[in-house]
């Protein structure tokens, strides 16, 4: 099959399965929000932020591994699985020795050891759905992988129906639901891939486990890296400011997210080309052209997302969440940015080397910390959005400019600026302005300007897109 036309057809696939359940992270924001208060939407959220912080760390960020080397053709499955399920068991004997430091964590209004039993349950059943469904997608089961996406779907939404309403059993009732949820799809990729088969109780390969745990450690530090820049934020908000102040901030960054998830759903069928078309004569031209399909549908998609965030936040939160539209345009040039930072982590996945995605995360990580600690006394939540935005920036160059050492992608960097400039230029409209026809017609024309930057490859996108979906149709006919 065409690499391109490969390509096409999982993303098809994960679009299946993806876009469902990021679709619902949406759609449930209005009955979550009228259900918890914004102090309690912000415990929620911080309790979830802490567990998926703390699944690298006990279990090695072994669930990369698990994608990685079963991509490899030569490589045994049972073995890869099997170092997988034997790091996530020891490691989280080892994180049970810990709960009682964890439990004095205290964050102004928030304590950790209230909810120390639902933080360690999250953890190894999130964690072990992890490694299930990444070692599924390694082993080219994508349609599995998109069931699950479908069965997630409905039991969260199911679960929280359930807890937050009838039950009404609040900051737990949010956390058990996504437990919940993750323990049903745990039971459906044992049941339907049938597992238990890759399980060795004996004869373990351990020069396999010395290779996937060296590649997976470097990344443990990377994901907390992330986690710095994506989540720190919250934190410091919750100290700074108050829970309250985090709860809309938060509900804020579920608004970007409609960028994470046409990314995401991308990024997952992208990561398997990229390892099978790494070593071909023709693989800077490859990645060069769908790093700009990629980037221009991105920032398309980023514009239009700025230009109706007053109306989506109306729409999605409840009504005493509305002023958090005005973190909205912020952050969703943070999250623009992010997503062009993650298409460069495939060189290093394809590459093996996770020790320079955790080096380049690590230069975000700290200016984001430093800028944090700088803005948000002075500029209130939104500094928060802004340090996030140029944390990525500082990743995305340091990266583009390290992966050059690997594969020569042409990234035509003034195009990149004139779309961060229209961006930008979005948010400085919205922001000052607020409100009126004229701020509509001026957000409207930079729209326009937008698309018309991204005129070739947006054709491009849609023209592959429709050429798959259309000889899906001819075959079904």
């Amino acid at each position: 099959m065409d690499k391109y036309k490969k390509l096409a057809t999982n993303t098809l696939i994960f679009a299946i399965g993806t876009f469902s359940s990021k679709v619902l992270s949406f759609l449930l924001m209005p009955f979550v929000t009228r259900m918890l208060k914004t102090g309690d939407y912000g415990s929620a959220d911080l309790i979830q932020q802490t567990a998926n912080v703390l699944i690298p760390i006990v279990f090695l960020q072994i669930n990369s591994a698990a994608l990685r080397f079963a991509l490899d053709k030569e490589a045994n499955k049972a073995d890869v699985f099997t170092v997988g399920i034997r790091t996530t068991i020891k490691g989280f004997f080892v994180f049970l020795l810990f709960a009682y430091p964890i439990s004095l964590i205290k964050i102004n209004d928030f304590h950790l050891g209230d909810y120390i039993i639902l933080i360690y349950v999250f953890v190894l059943v999130s964690g072990t759905r992890q490694l299930c469904q990444q070692f599924v997608r390694g082993c080219g089961h994508v349609k599995t992988f998109a069931i699950d996406g479908i069965i997630a779907t409905a039991t969260t939404l199911l679960f929280n129906v359930v807890f937050l309403g009838p039950l009404h059993w609040g900051v737990t009732g949010y956390v058990v639901a996504i437990i919940a949820s993750d323990a049903c799809s745990i039971v459906f990729f044992f049941v339907s891939q049938k597992l238990w088969r890759f399980v060795k109780i004996k004869g373990m390969d351990r020069t396999l486990s010395r290779s996937m745990l060296k590649y997976s450690v470097p990344l443990m530090p990377t994901i907390i890296l992330w986690w710095i820049i994506n989540v720190s934020d919250r934190y410091m908000v919750t100290y700074f400011i108050d829970s309250s102040a985090n709860g809309l901030y938060t509900a804020a960054s579920k608004i970007p997210n409609f960028v994470i998830m046409f990314s995401s759903i991308f990024i997952d069928a992208w990561q398997l080309s990229a390892v099978d078309e790494y070593n071909n004569e023709d693989t800077a031209n490859f990645f060069t052209k769908i790093f700009r399909i990629y980037s221009g549908g991105i920032f398309a998609i980023a514009s239009a997302l700025i230009i109706f965030c007053q109306l989506l936040t109306k729409i999605l939160v409840a009504k005493n969440y509305y002023d958090s539209w005005e973190f909205v345009p912020v952050l969703v040039m943070a999250t623009s940015m992010s997503c062009l930072v993650n298409f460069l982590a495939s060189v290093y996945m394809a590459e093996k080397k996770s020790i320079m995605a955790m080096v380049t995360a690590l230069t975000g990580a700290v200016a984001n910390v430093v800028l944090n600690l700088i803005l948000i006394p002075r500029m209130g939540a939104i500094g928060a959005a802004v340090a996030t935005v140029i944390s990525f920036i500082v990743v995305f160059v340091t990266r583009g400019m390290n992966t050059r050492r690997y594969i020569k992608i042409k990234f035509k960097t003034p195009l990149i600026a004139a779309e961060f400039a229209v961006l930008a230029a979005q948010c400085v409209v919205m922001l000052v302005m607020k409100s009126g026809v004229k701020m509509y017609i001026i957000e409207a024309a930079l729209v326009v300007v937008m698309l018309v930057l991204n005129n070739k490859p947006l054709k491009e996108l849609v023209d592959l897109l429709l050429e798959k979906f259309l000889k899906r149709k001819k075959k079904s006919a």
